[in-house]
């Protein structure tokens, strides 16, 4: 019996010691959303709906009630993000969105090895979402996220 506790013991010290050192190395993260400019919203969610069978989940309307942008879900944690192209925002490509468990130790890892990193931000007012960016190499713009419960 005490053979079987011994080895129960060590399989949990084993699994602790490994989630700690993967997190050391990895920060926990996961693709949450491909973010695209538009020159039509409404013409873009009606071919993601109608073309790829996704569903609108939700909608970013300015003060005005203008349409700046939508998601659309593909899986159930996977989202494309719509936005209005303008001036600033070219149509194409955007940014692309990590949900962290722990934004700010996601932060301070991607620092830690050299990577430019805003300071996480009040909820956004859209999302409630903490959110963070990171920019790599090329200047592309990755969003950080930490999601409320």
């Amino acid at each position: 019996m005490r053979g079987v506790a011994l080895f129960v013991a060590g399989i949990l010290v084993g699994t602790a010691v490994h989630s700690t050192l993967a997190q050391g190395q990895q920060p926990a993260v996961r693709l949450n959303h491909v973010a695209i400019a538009v020159p039509d919203i409404p013409a873009a969610l009606t071919w993601y709906q109608d073309k790829m069978g996704f569903k609108e989940v939700i909608r970013n309307t300015s003060p005005q009630g203008q349409l700046m942008s939508a998601y659309i879900q593909v899986s159930r944690d996977t989202f494309i993000e719509l936005q209005q192209a303008n001036a600033q925002r070219p149509a194409g490509l955007n940014h692309y969105g990590l949900e962290a468990t722990d934004i700010k130790g996601a932060v301070a890892t991607f620092r830690q090895r050299g990577a430019m990193a805003t300071d996480p931000g009040q909820p956004s007012a859209f999302t409630g979402g903490i959110l963070a960016n990171v920019t790599d190499l090329n200047g592309g713009r990755i969003e950080l996220s930490e999601q409320p419960p």
